[in-house]
């Protein structure tokens, strides 16, 4: 269902690398209010089957910046579809996600249901601060494609 609202296809991981900004969500760990200015980074690296995406996720708890580390290994040939798994403490925790939708200004995940969360979306962009015009074009684009109850967080 998902994969079809892709616009651009990746032959490589290229396109993900680098810092994206959480600014809608619907996942509950950004929405609890403890958790703050979520952003993800990822970064290619020499995996066992190939090249995979380390990922960082970072956010603020109260003054203390925090992150989650892990790895990020592609499960389709186009690289939009991945299996994620934690590093450290987190090593038995995984979770699959993919790229829905990608354009020059935001950016569509949806998480798979796991254990511990429920299946979600977040809107990324590259950009920390957006301008009105693509939070309409975001909230346009959640409105068209029937996705409810996503947040503004930033």
């Amino acid at each position: 269902m998902h994969t079809k609202l892709i616009e651009t296809m990746f032959n490589t991981l290229d396109a993900l690398t680098g810092t994206w900004y959480v600014h809608y969500t619907n996942f509950p760990m950004w929405l609890k209010g403890d958790k703050k200015e979520p952003s993800f980074h990822y970064r290619i690296v020499a995996g066992t089957e190939g090249p995979e995406l380390e990922d960082t996720v970072f956010y603020m708890k109260g003054l203390e910046q925090k992150r989650i580390r892990g790895w990020d290994k592609p499960i389709n040939k186009e690289c939009t579809k991945f299996e994620w798994r934690g590093k450290g403490l987190l090593t038995l925790v995984r979770s699959k996600w993919e790229w829905v939708h990608m354009d020059d200004d935001f950016a569509l995940i949806f998480f798979e249901r796991t254990l511990f969360t429920p299946k979600g979306y977040d809107i990324i962009c590259r950009e920390k601060v957006l301008s009105p015009e693509v939070h309409e074009a975001i909230v346009r684009f959640l409105d068209e494609q029937d996705i409810w109850g996503m947040q503004r967080i930033r």
